[in-house]
């Protein structure tokens, strides 16, 4: 995966002028922002920084980081991050030097987490975060499958794509497609849910850390 994603780096933004998705694209942009607004936040997994300078516009401060250095150093160079904090960290072991935050974000990122995973990277970004603090993911819905299809499913039920790079290489790419169901069920132990959105092209859902307990 990393090493197909530092490949894919100068690539990746192509994604995002997909025509079919600028509708879906639009929403994001008006909605992340205004969601996040006020708020210091951790984004997870920036890849190239595409969603960066959006929510930049209108937090407290933001801190990005990414696990693989080629797309990293894309998202430090790109229009409007000037002021934001960039690391490279591992997502299932956010360090605690980052700081602790009120909000969070991960764009096209849990459907590369493999679903026995998926706790330990909660307990990651959570254990970077303050109490009630507000999270929003977002992702792929199925509709990506018509272009890129299911190659196969492993033991664990993970959902893997082929893809091939412009150099003609392969790459065999985790890709899951979590439902609704499956987000509230693994959210709920921890968090509330307050949003679920499913686009034509992307799903978003937003949830909230419990606040403080009264003393």
């Amino acid at each position: 995966m990393q090493a197909y994603y530092a490949a894919r780096a100068p690539l990746y933004d192509a994604v995002y002028a997909k025509p079919e998705r600028q509708a879906d694209i639009g929403w994001l942009q008006a909605h992340l922002p205004a969601r996040l607004a006020g708020r210091s936040l951790l984004e997870v997994a920036c890849g190239t920084g595409y969603w960066t300078p959006h929510l930049a516009a209108t937090a407290r401060h933001l801190t990005a980081t990414d696990g693989v250095a080629e797309p990293l150093a894309l998202a430090r160079a790109r229009p409007g991050n000037a002021g934001v904090t960039f690391a490279q960290a591992d997502a299932y072991a956010l360090p605690p030097a980052l700081g602790t935050f009120d909000g969070a974000f991960a764009g096209l990122w849990f459907s590369h987490v493999p679903m026995a995973q998926r706790p330990a990277f909660l307990h990651s970004l959570h254990a970077r975060l303050a109490p009630g603090a507000r999270v929003i993911l977002i992702d792929n819905s199925r509709a990506q499958c018509a272009e890129l299809p299911i190659a196969d499913t492993d033991v664990d039920g993970n959902t893997w794509q082929v893809r091939t790079l412009p150099d003609g290489s392969r790459h065999r790419v985790l890709k899951n497609f979590p439902t609704e169901a499956e987000l509230r069920a693994l959210l709920a132990p921890q968090a509330t849910v307050t949003a679920w959105r499913e686009l034509t092209h992307f799903w978003l859902i937003e949830y909230e850390l419990p606040p403080c307990s009264p003393t």
